[in-house]
């Protein structure tokens, strides 16, 4: 009865023997591959941090077979820029903040309307006056600007000298990227300001000295949404200078996603003075 045991013992022991080895070896070289795995993506973490410091550029993309898959490991080559071709590449790059607006620009842009005898705009019957006496045109659509398909027709209209400046954007803008600009809202009445503050609380009052711009016609919005960061920053590029020579106010609107921009008549009078200056800049922001 022992020596049974001890052969059925023997021959259980030579059975699970080439399993235990196989599920062994299965194991190492899984944590083989892994840690193998680990210290490429670790190594090729460091080149990159090492390439964005230097400014190197080229890289070799290395295979890496386990088993049957196959790994794209990118291995960085390294080559040293020139100091010259470095600072060449970090003078393209521009950057312009957000123009962001507060309450003193908003009671500016109120001053500035009366000063220069823009009227709040009450109702539709006044709108439809304005319109009929050339106080205010529709909005110069083209290839390169466009209305919100929610904007009422009735109000797609602003004030003459807005319309110029509309025109000159878009052609700037369609120029770098083939692309529309594209308008959400323009004139108002001050009884759609009144309904537009029940449903949206970010709304400019609709009387007082912080009263919306819209209700002149003088101000528009474009839209942000869709553009992309190149875009907005070159939007900044090219309105700062132009408000900096006192022609436009800017508010750059985050919960809208949109620029506020409201036109002064003066722009009109020495437009070219801003225009070149804001091209310049706008062109050296990528």
């Amino acid at each position: 009865m022992r020596m049974r045991s001890v052969v059925l013992f023997a021959m259980v022991l030579c059975l699970a023997l080439p399993a235990m080895s196989a599920t062994v070896t299965a194991t190492s070289v899984r944590h083989r591959r892994a840690r193998h795995h680990h210290v490429s993506t670790r190594s090729v973490r460091t080149h990159q941090r090492a390439i964005h410091r230097e400014g190197l550029r080229r890289a070799r993309v290395r295979e890496v077979r386990y088993g049957r898959r196959v790994h794209h490991v990118r291995r960085a080559v390294y080559v040293p820029a020139s100091a010259d071709s470095f600072s060449r590449r970090l003078e393209r790059i521009g950057f312009v903040a957000p123009l962001r607006g507060s309450r003193a620009s908003l009671l500016r842009q109120n001053e500035r309307d009366n000063a220069e005898g823009l009227v709040r705009i009450q109702d539709e019957a006044q709108l439809l006056d304005l319109e009929s006496a050339g106080k205010l045109v529709p909005i110069p659509v083209s290839v390169g600007l466009r209305v919100n398909a929610s904007l009422p027709p009735d109000r797609r209209y602003c004030r003459p000298w807005t319309a110029r400046f509309l025109a000159a954007l878009a052609r700037s803008h369609y120029a770098r990227f083939h692309r529309p600009i594209e308008i959400d809202s323009a004139v108002r009445t001050v009884s759609f300001q009144r309904h537009l503050l029940l449903i949206n609380g970010n709304a400019a009052p609709a009387e007082g000295d912080l009263a919306s711009p819209h209700l002149s016609g003088a101000a528009i919005d474009i839209g942000k949404k869709g553009m992309t960061f190149s875009e907005i920053s070159w939007m900044r590029g090219w309105l700062l200078p132009i408000q900096t020579a006192d022609r436009i106010d800017v508010e750059e609107e985050f919960r809208q996603a949109c620029f506020h921009i409201d036109v002064y008549s003066s722009y009109d009078r020495a437009p070219a003075a801003a225009q070149p200056s804001a091209s310049l800049i706008a062109a050296s922001v990528n």
